[in-house]
């Protein structure tokens, strides 16, 4: 559970929110738009297997005295890593806050953990992601059959939409290439092309995680 609760009033000047992760099958909460797009990102990355909001406190003395920070996200990665986000755009980076990152960035060093301070991400993973975790959950997945018919058509390389005919009624397939594109079954250069229907998709080789720092 977070260690501090998320405030919804109007005029607050943020987004507050909970994200329902795939990789978990709980919500996870945000407090901006930013950081809900940071958690969409790891819900994506197939090398996560957990997400928390709002982790732990952490207590230090400053130049300014006794402060505390409570990092945006915990995440914990399949070799068994810890990772911990701070999510700020890089323009609204203050003084107190650089001091809180390079502390935390100091303690997860000690701890054997990874720090990232995300900040924007770009418009087309962005994008795209945000396209595909419309199919993540797994209602989306289909029959068995539409699903062994779209790994046949994209056992090679083969245009999206082709390949979603091919494997029968691009209104029964599309949601459920969508969501193995999600579980990266399916994977398509994501990163840097934005997705339509002659995107190319493969059957993936491997299990790669993505990078959304």
């Amino acid at each position: 559970m977070p260690v501090r609760q998320f405030r919804w009033s109007r005029g607050l000047g943020h987004f507050p929110g909970w994200w329902w992760a795939a990789t978990t099958g709980r919500h996870v909460g945000y407090e901006s738009w930013l950081e809900r797009d940071h958690v969409r990102a790891l819900d994506f990355d197939p090398e996560i297997t957990g997400i928390a909001s709002q982790p732990f406190w952490l207590y230090w003395t400053g130049e300014r005295g006794r402060r505390r920070h409570a990092p945006d996200y915990f995440a914990r990665r399949a070799g068994g890593t810890g990772v911990v986000i701070d999510v700020r755009a890089d323009d609204r980076i203050e003084a107190a806050d650089a001091e809180a990152f390079a502390v935390t960035a100091e303690a997860c060093a000690r701890l054997g953990w990874e720090f990232w301070r995300a900040g924007e991400i770009g418009q087309v993973p962005g994008g795209n992601v945000r396209w595909l975790a419309r199919y993540r959950h797994p209602r989306c997945a289909g029959r068995a059959g539409v699903t062994r018919r779209l790994r046949e058509a994209f056992a090679g390389s083969a245009p999206l939409l082709a390949g979603a005919a091919e494997a029968g009624d691009p209104l029964a397939t599309l949601p459920a290439l969508f969501h193995l594109m999600w579980r990266q079954e399916l994977v398509a250069d994501v990163r840097r092309e934005r997705l339509g229907p002659a995107t190319q998709v493969r059957t993936a080789r491997t299990r790669e995680g993505g990078d959304h720092r």
